[in-house]
C-alpha cells in the first residue's frame, strides 16, 4: 500500500507565508516551522533548566515542525483575516482540525497515533505549557521575519512589527522563558555575519 503523508508534508516548502505582503525575500513554510521548531525547542530547555519545568523539548520541536502543516491544504490565512472576529476565528480553527485529520489519513494506521500526538495535545498542565510555548515560538520567528525585512529597508512591515512587539511583550509578561529569549537573544536577529562571528 502507498501512503502519501510525507509527499504531502514534503510541500510545505511551496506554501509562502505573507502573502499580503510586499517581501524582501519569501519567506516559505518549511523555513518557518523550522526555526518555530528551534526557537520551541530553547524555550522549552529554558523552562526546564531555570525554571524546573519538566516540558519535553523534543515534542516541542516536532510540534513546531508541524505546527503549520495543515496550511498545504488550507493555504496561509493571513492574520488579520484570521483573528478578524470571534466566528471566523473558530471557523478557522475547525476548517485546520479537519485538514489536519486529512492528513493523518494518509498514514497507515499503526503509524497514526505517533503523530496525532505531535497534532493533539494530551490536556496534561505541561503538555498545555509546552504548546503555548510553541506558539509564542510561532509569534517570535514572526517578529524574527519583521526584523530581517526592516533591516533590509522594507518598510512594509512595520505595522506587523509594532503588532507583534506588543503581543510579545505580553507574553513576556506571562511566559519566562519567552522573556529570557527575547533579551538574551533576540537583540542579535538582523546582524551581519561579521557581527555575529
Amino acid at each position: 500500500m502507498e501512503y502519501n503523508f510525507f509527499a504531502i508534508i514534503s510541500r510545505m516548502k511551496y506554501i509562502d507565508r505573507w502573502a499580503l505582503m510586499r517581501n524582501s525575500h519569501n519567506e516559505n513554510l518549511s523555513e518557518h516551522s523550522l526555526e518555530v521548531a528551534m526557537i520551541a525547542h530553547a524555550l522549552c530547555v529554558i523552562g526546564n533548566v531555570r525554571y524546573e519545568k519538566k516540558l519535553d523539548e523534543d515534542k516541542a520541536a516536532l510540534v513546531g515542525l508541524y505546527h503549520d502543516s495543515s496550511e498545504i491544504i488550507t493555504g496561509d490565512m493571513p492574520t488579520p483575516v484570521k483573528y478578524y472576529n470571534p466566528d471566523i476565528r473558530d471557523a478557522y480553527k475547525q476548517v485546520e482540525s479537519i485538514a489536519e485529520y486529512k492528513l493523518l489519513e494518509k498514514l497507515p494506521a499503526d503509524l497514526r497515533p505517533a503523530f496525532e500526538s505531535i497534532y493533539k495535545s494530551d490536556n496534561t498542565p505541561d503538555e498545555k505549557y509546552m504548546r503555548r510555548l510553541v506558539k509564542a515560538a510561532d509569534k517570535i520567528s514572526a517578529y524574527i521575519k519583521c526584523i530581517e525585512e526592516e533591516k533590509a529597508g522594507n518598510g512594509e512591515f512595520k505595522t506587523a512589527k509594532t503588532a507583534i512587539e506588543k503581543s510579545l511583550s505580553k507574553l513576556k509578561e506571562e511566559l519566562p522563558e519567552v522573556r529570557d529569549f527575547v533579551n538574551e537573544f533576540l537583540p542579535a536577529y538582523g546582524k551581519t555575519l561579521d557581527e555575529l562571528t
